[in-house]
């Protein structure tokens, strides 16, 4: 069991990667409750002057004498031994800290609710902050993505409640103390951490194991995974309260008669002896209904009424890079995504078919992580063979270096759909003269690509002057 920290504890803090959408997110919830916060990046990003008007100190560039009079220093997962910063906090004896170690310090002190999940959690996560402020309840929250509505993806909101995205990447949850955990599902992937998808389910059932007697935990009965976690659950553990929902019959609240029109979803959501609520959702999909569906579980659980709970589930619209609108042009739709496992290619794709009515969906997908690719590469063709078009563009690394025989070949040479390898700069006009008034064009991947946009609708506007 991991030490426990308080943001008393930690004195002055400084953070390597500052810059980084979680890290980041930790230093703003740290500078709002008074915490003397620094950071240095590799990169001079916006948010380092969104930070420094905050009342950080933040520096470009790796230097020792950047750590100052730090008493703590907060690293992210891509710090390693070798950065100067890094090596003189251990030469001078600092104590050095996950990202995940100074946001459990930062929850201190309040009732958390931990999203969990192998796909869906930032949305799920952004549904239940929004929700809960729109209720009034002044919710802090540390999000993967900023969220439409909240402005940020991390604030110190002064309520008694704190919404956190928990990240299974590599089993860092397991340092959160939760009162509420959200499951929206348990899949293989960070194998490169895991090495079995048995592993990843042991991480989920470990971290479900956190919370106190007659501690919450909501989970996806449509999900295998998540399943399984809520009956080894209430077998384990009778002092918890366990929740499942779902479309399917075996849910605690069954969501039915799903309707999608115009980039909107809607359904009813029934539970207990004939009590039901309708989700009416400003985002499309069945997922984002199952999304609703748990965030309405929590809103009950916080003391919303079920009225409430669904207002403020309407007031939702969107993640950044989730089913992202980038614009139009030609009559033509472009959408991001970070979709980067099989399954949520799929949902992207499904949910891209239902928007479009019978226009077509054209794809450019970026492969995501060397490792992932080898365990993935069928699935990734399979969802992408949705599409009416599919460009498969190299691998994104981010922190991997290659794997002898592995590259985007493999997912671009088993697609069933037109397309095939790519490259970045020669994407936007392929999908420009493939794609009709009434078709959508998305971006898909983890990485870079999301920088395509900007150029696909470029594209598209040319087009169109020709």
């Amino acid at each position: 069991m991991q030490q426990t920290h308080t943001l008393h504890d930690l004195g002055r803090v400084h953070f390597l990667g500052i810059g980084g959408v979680g890290v980041s997110g930790v230093a703003r919830l740290m500078l709002a409750r008074g915490v003397p916060v620094s950071g240095t990046d590799a990169k001079d990003l916006p948010v380092l002057a969104e930070l420094s008007a905050l009342g950080a100190r933040t520096h470009v560039g790796y230097a020792a004498e950047n750590l100052g009079d730090a008493d703590t220093v907060v690293i992210s997962s891509v710090i390693k031994p070798g950065n100067p910063e890094y090596d003189a906090a251990v030469e001078r004896g600092l104590r050095i800290l996950h990202r995940s170690e100074g946001l459990a310090a930062a929850m201190d002190g309040h009732h958390v609710v931990a999203v969990a999940g192998t796909h869906g959690k930032t949305t799920t996560s952004s549904l239940i902050a929004v929700m809960l402020r729109h209720a009034g309840l002044a919710p802090s929250f540390a999000i993967g993505a900023n969220v439409a509505g909240l402005g940020v993806n991390a604030e110190h909101g002064g309520g008694r409640l704190f919404v956190a995205e928990a990240d299974e990447s590599d089993a860092s949850f397991l340092n959160y103390r939760p009162d509420v955990v959200v499951v929206t599902n348990v899949e293989a992937d960070h194998l490169d951490h895991y090495g079995t998808a048995e592993a990843v389910a042991q991480s989920f059932h470990a971290f479900a194991s956190l919370l106190p007697a007659d501690g919450l935990l909501v989970c996806c009965a449509d999900d295998p995974g998540a399943h399984a976690l809520a009956t080894r659950m209430r077998r384990e553990r009778p002092d918890l309260r366990v929740q499942t929902y779902g479309f399917g019959d075996g849910a605690d609240r069954r969501l039915v008669d799903p309707v999608h029109e115009g980039g909107r979803s809607e359904c009813t959501l029934e539970w207990g002896s004939g009590e039901q609520a309708v989700l009416d959702l400003a985002v499309p999909g069945d997922h984002n209904l199952l999304n609703a569906a748990a965030a309405f579980a929590v809103g009950l659980d916080c003391g919303l009424e079920p009225e409430e709970a669904v207002r403020g589930l309407a007031s939702f619209t969107g993640a950044s890079r989730r089913f992202d609108f980038r614009g139009e042009a030609a009559g033509v739709r472009v959408y991001d995504d970070y979709a980067h496992h099989p399954t949520e290619v799929l949902a992207a794709l499904r949910t891209a078919r239902a928007v479009a009515g019978e226009g077509r969906v054209h794809v450019v997908f970026q492969p995501h992580l060397y490792s992932r690719t080898r365990e993935f590469w069928r699935g990734f063709a399979d969802a992408l063979s949705l599409a009416d078009t599919a460009l498969v563009l190299d691998i994104y690394p981010a922190r991997e270096q290659p794997i002898p025989g592995v590259s985007s070949d493999l997912v671009a040479n088993a697609l069933n759909t037109d397309g095939g390898p790519a490259a970045a700069a020669e994407a936007p006009a392929r999908l420009a003269a493939v794609a009709a008034p009434g078709d959508i064009v998305m971006t898909i991947g983890a990485g870079d690509v999301t920088e395509l946009g900007e150029e696909i609708l470029a594209a598209l506007r040319g087009t169109a002057r020709a």
